[in-house]
């Protein structure tokens, strides 16, 4: 009596394929979202960091006079 691992008939392979296609799929679509996530958050913190350093300035400006 052996526990060696039983080849899957080509039905059972070829569903297997289909639902890891399915899921490779919507991996594809979370990360492509991910990343569109990651541009916007740059793009708001880039503009943050930049009203935050006019402020900055500005406070100076007013400072100095």
């Amino acid at each position: 009596m052996t526990n060696q691992p039983r080849i899957p008939d080509a039905e059972t392979r070829a569903r297997s394929v289909a639902r890891l296609r399915e899921v490779v799929q919507r991996m594809d679509r979370n990360i492509a979202e991910l990343n569109e996530l990651i541009v916007r958050l740059d793009v708001e913190n880039n503009r943050n960091f930049e009203a935050a350093r006019q402020r900055g300035n500005a406070k100076q400006k007013a400072n100095q006079n």
